[in-house]
């Protein structure tokens, strides 16, 4: 047993052992991502280097990192083993379906089944479970009843702050229309509704529909490296999770980044 453990130790400090390694926990285990832009303001900024727990919601297919070519080319599948589905309000990482190179951060906001619309800029949501159900989870949320069902307003933002609203954006016909009136849908089955915490500048399923089960990656893990636009690191935000980072502190100093920055910005991303 020593002698195979001695082999193993030696194997492992090989150039061969070493790749062997780290691919394997780059696509099974965890991925270093970058938060590139700021949709998901003020829970997670621009300049947020995190990791991801890859494993959050099965095992996704493996791609060769910068390429972004999948190790089985011949396949189309995204997932390789199905696990855990995602919750609501969970921070999700994603292959958007328009372009699955690329890897989307938002908030999951509706399960299979549930509706939802957006009026006046405001997010409604009809969950599947059913009116007795949404009176006894959602006590002291506004509740309003809308085509025969109970719909509550807004029911994330109590819980993670950093979701908000520019009141710069009005609905003058400069914007998209979605920010502003969208549905009422139904989420169909096997997909998931994604939105971005900073509402009127995320680019998100209001835009282009729910996101496939297995287009979905991981969750965010910790952020281990974080810098502002001036190249100053945020050393406060280093090796918090997404859930610590909603403590009211963070938040606040996220929001005034935000406002000192956001003069000029108008953008959907």
């Amino acid at each position: 047993m020593k002698e195979k453990l001695h082999k193993l130790y030696k194997w492992s400090n090989s150039w061969t052992g070493t790749i062997v390694i780290v691919l394997f926990v780059i696509f099974f285990i965890a991925q270093a991502f970058r938060i590139p832009s700021g949709s998901m303001k003020d829970s997670l900024l621009v300049g947020d280097h995190l990791f991801a727990k890859k494993f959050a919601y099965g095992i996704p297919m493996p791609y060769i990192p910068f390429l972004e070519v999948p190790v089985i080319p011949w396949s189309d599948k995204l997932k390789l083993i199905d696990g855990d589905k995602p919750k609501r309000g969970d921070i999700i990482i994603f292959r958007p379906p328009m372009n699955i190179k690329t890897h989307f951060v938002k908030r999951c906001v509706a399960l299979p089944g549930d509706e939802l619309f957006v009026s006046d800029k405001q997010l409604y949501i009809h969950f599947k479970e059913g009116d007795k159900w949404i009176k006894k989870q959602y006590k002291g949320y506004e509740i309003v009843r809308f085509a025969g069902k109970l719909w509550v307003k807004n029911p994330y933002m109590k819980k993670h702050p950093g979701i908000h609203h520019d009141p710069r954006i009005v609905n003058n016909g400069r914007y998209p229309l979605p920010i502003f009136e969208f549905g009422p849908v139904e989420v169909p089955k096997g997909e998931y509704f994604m939105m971005g915490d900073n509402r009127d500048h995320s680019n998100d399923s209001r835009f282009w529909g729910p996101v496939p089960y297995d287009n979905i990656e991981g969750t965010p893990w910790f952020i281990y490296f974080s810098i502002d636009k001036n190249y100053e690191i945020r050393w406060d935000r280093m090796f918090k999770t997404p859930a610590q980072l909603e403590q009211p502190e963070y938040i606040e100093r996220a929001r005034e980044e935000r406002l000192r920055e956001d003069k000029n910005d108008n953008g959907l991303y």
